[in-house]
């Protein structure tokens, strides 16, 4: 049987997690308000 609370202790992260992690912090992503902001700007020139 497993010991979860053992096997919680050997867990480690996986790297490719971190780097996923990074990479969409460091993205300028623009929301769907952003967009329909930028749709109505367009409209209203």
């Amino acid at each position: 049987m497993l010991d979860f609370e053992e096997e919680l202790k050997k867990f480690k992260p996986s790297l490719e997690v971190e780097d996923i992690e990074e990479a969409i912090y460091q993205e300028d992503l623009s929301d769907m308000t952003d967009l329909i902001r930028e749709v109505i700007d367009q409209t209203g020139k």
